[in-house]
C-alpha cells in the first residue's frame, strides 16, 4: 500500500545519502532568463535535507520525489517552483510539500497550483506565524502550515488563523521553524494517506483538526505561564 503514496518535495535538494532512497529527482534553474532542468545537485543550503528528514520521520515508508529549485542561496523564482510542481504532478505525486514562501503572487505559480489541485494533488505550503501573505500558501485550496513550539514529535495544532491552518513540530528549527513544521505535518498527512487511502483535501483537513493536540494560536506575552 505504501507504494500508492508519492510525496513530492520542492526545496534545495538533499544529501547524497538521502538521494539514494528517492524515487526520482530533478533540478530546475534559470540561466540567462531561461528555465533549465536537469540532474539534481547535492544540497548546498542544507534546508532541503532537513525538510526531507523531518518529513520522512513522520511519514515512515513512502516514496519521495525531490524537485530542486534552490542552489547556493535561499532564493528562487515562481517559474522554477511552477515547473517543479508540474513535473511532480506528471510524476504521480499524491502530496507536495513546499517549505517555501514567495512574497509576490505570480500567475504562473497560481496556475500551476490550480492544475495540481485539479489533478487531486494535495499541496502543503509553509506560512510564517507573522507577517504578510506568502505564496503558494495563500492560494485557495493549499493547506497552510507553520511551526508550533508547543508541539512534540507526532503532535500538531489547529490554528485556524489568517496566517496558517495548522502548526507542526519544529524541533531545534530556529529560523526554519515554519519550514520544518510544514514538513513534519506533510509527513503525517502522507502517513494518513498511506494507511487510509482515498481521503480528499477536506477529509484530511477535518482529520487534522479533529486530532490536533492544541486548538488556537499559541498565546505569548506577560500572562503566558
Amino acid at each position: 500500500m505504501g507504494t500508492d503514496v508519492r510525496v513530492g518535495i520542492i526545496d534545495s535538494g538533499c544529501s547524497p545519502a538521502q538521494a539514494n532512497g528517492l524515487l526520482g529527482a530533478r533540478r530546475f534553474w534559470l540561466e540567462d532568463g531561461q528555465l533549465r532542468e536537469g540532474e539534481m545537485l547535492p544540497d548546498q543550503l542544507g534546508h532541503g535535507s532537513a525538510v526531507l528528514a523531518s518529513l520522512q520521520h513522520e511519514a515512515g515508508p513512502v516514496s519521495v520525489l525531490v524537485a530542486q529549485v534552490f542552489s547556493a542561496q535561499a532564493s528562487t523564482s515562481a517559474l522554477q517552483v511552477a515547473a517543479a510542481l508540474l513535473w511532480l504532478v506528471e510524476s504521480g505525486a499524491t502530496l507536495v510539500n513546499l517549505s517555501l514562501g514567495l512574497q509576490q503572487d505570480r500567475p504562473v505559480l497560481h496556475q500551476a497550483c490550480a492544475e495540481a489541485l485539479a489533478a487531486g494533488v494535495l499541496l502543503c505550503a509553509s506560512s510564517p506565524a507573522q507577517g504578510g501573505p506568502v505564496y503558494p500558501a495563500s492560494y485557495p485550496g493549499v493547506i497552510r502550515l507553520t511551526g508550533d513550539a508547543r508541539c512534540a514529535p507526532g503532535q500538531w495544532s489547529w490554528l485556524g488563523t489568517r496566517q496558517a491552518d495548522f502548526g507542526g513540530y519544529v524541533g531545534a528549527g530556529g529560523r526554519a521553524g515554519a519550514s520544518l513544521g510544514c514538513a513534519a505535518l506533510s509527513g503525517r498527512i502522507a502517513a494518513l494517506l498511506r494507511d487510509e487511502p482515498g481521503r480528499d483535501r477536506q477529509q484530511v483537513h477535518d482529520w487534522l483538526r479533529d486530532h490536533a493536540a492544541f486548538i488556537g494560536p499559541e498565546r505569548r506575552g506577560p500572562s503566558h505561564g
